[in-house]
């Protein structure tokens, strides 16, 4: 077999776009089925994997350096094991991975992919990139506005519901009327959608209380329970695969899950953006076309918050407000990886009551180490009740030891909720 050249490598044409399935790795459960729904109605044939188990990694070892992080073993395992499932056509399949264009691993995963589809046997497959920096230049996959403000819309929607199902699913009175209230509504915004509605920040924001009453009229008991938050490094925070179905595990012990929203990860992209003009000098246009964009978002988000206090639910801090919390802690340049934000979000959950928290990170992720574990003993300093616990997810490390770490820490948990009781 030839050597693989870098720069030679099959273009994901604009003519694709009618001949080839473009298989997605699956993320942000909810979100991402909004997302397939946007780029279906934009004319892709899309679908999203949920092939999961122990030859995912294995196969993800097989053909990228055990140095590399977890996540790109997955996510490059995941194809290369529906590729090899015969369940599709692979002279019409195409690919597509998401990057971040900063100074994460993330940002080369998609040349790590395509060097592993070239020693797998699937030289012919594309890969096309799903970016905002402008990575990946010769492509024929393109964002275009209409798209755009779609895939936004899908992410509040995601968020809300997320944050809805999590909120109502330990209480309810007959189990699964949260998920199925979920699909109702990724389906009827994924109509709306096809009828050009619900995209708009005023369509969102009369949608949002539409959404929040039917969730509030699921009956409910409410009992004291430990409620836990997910934070940590983007791929293993919401992919069941990469944190061996935290949430699963931990709605089987009982427990409230708080898992911030997705859209506060985007947020923080765009502020970046201002921030390092701010630091490091740059053009206007450069701090000010961000600050716009993010005005917009905080004008959804606030009224998402809205729709969710009015129906009785707990409403997660804005982004303005999560920028000011890791002051003396750790300072806003920190953007490698989740950055402050990882910072901002625990902080914020402690204040939430949500103190006990996993942060999940893919071992070997250096910036998640620092500004997840490394920022633990400063943020137990400034509030004692924090209960966080660092789970470290990679090939070798066995979900039977992770679980016993998250039980240690909700023995605590738990020990804390009766003597509140008592008291």
């Amino acid at each position: 077999m030839p050597d693989f050249d870098p720069g030679q490598y099959p273009r994901f044409t604009k003519e694709m776009k009618q001949t080839h399935t473009i298989l997605i790795p699956n993320m942000a459960v909810l979100h991402f089925r909004l997302m397939k729904t946007v780029l279906e109605q934009a004319g892709y044939h899309v679908e999203v994997l949920g092939n999961c188990g122990s030859q995912v990694a294995q196969l993800g070892l097989k053909y990228v350096h055990n140095d590399t992080c977890y996540p790109a073993l997955l996510v490059i395992g995941q194809f290369l094991d529906a590729l090899g499932s015969g369940q599709y056509d692979l002279d019409h399949t195409a690919l597509l991975i998401t990057q971040t264009g900063g100074g994460c691993r993330a940002s080369n995963y998609i040349h790590l992919l395509r060097k592993a589809l070239f020693k797998a046997g699937y030289p012919q497959i594309p890969v096309a990139s799903l970016n905002f920096s402008g990575l990946e230049k010769d492509s024929g996959f393109q964002m275009t506005l209409p798209v755009l403000r779609r895939l936004a819309a899908g992410i509040f929607y995601g968020d809300l519901l997320m944050t809805l199902r999590n909120q109502i699913a330990p209480y309810e009175d007959e189990k699964g009327r949260a998920d199925a209230a979920a699909d109702r509504w990724i389906e009827e915004i994924g109509r709306r959608f096809a009828r050009n509605q619900g995209i708009s920040a005023r369509e969102m924001k009369r949608t949002f209380p539409e959404i929040v009453r039917d969730f509030a009229a699921i009956p409910v008991t409410r009992v004291p329970k430990v409620k836990v938050g997910i934070v940590g490094e983007i791929y293993v925070k919401y992919s069941p695969l990469g944190n061996n179905s935290l949430e699963e595990f931990l709605a089987g012990e009982g427990c409230e899950v708080n898992v911030p929203g997705l859209m506060g990860f985007c947020q923080y992209c765009v502020f970046n953006m201002s921030e390092t003009k701010r630091l490091y000098g740059g053009k206007a246009w450069e701090e000010f076309a961000p600050e716009l964009l993010l005005k917009w978002m905080d004008g959804v988000e606030a009224s998402m918050g809205e729709a969710l206090r009015a129906g009785g639910f707990h409403a997660p801090a804005r982004f303005k407000e999560l920028i000011g919390l890791p002051e003396g802690i750790i300072g806003l340049g920190a953007k490698m990886g989740e950055g402050w934000l990882l910072t901002a979000e625990m902080i914020e959950l402690v204040q939430s009551g949500y103190e006990n928290i996993v942060c999940a990170q893919p071992f070997g992720c250096l910036p998640n180490h620092i500004v997840g574990k490394g920022m633990v003993g400063k943020i137990r300093a400034e509030y004692p009740t924090a209960n966080i616990t660092p789970i470290d997810y990679d090939p070798s490390a066995t979900k039977v030891n992770q679980e016993n770490r998250i039980k240690l820490m909700l023995a605590v948990a738990r020990e804390r909720l009766e003597e509140k009781a008592i008291s």
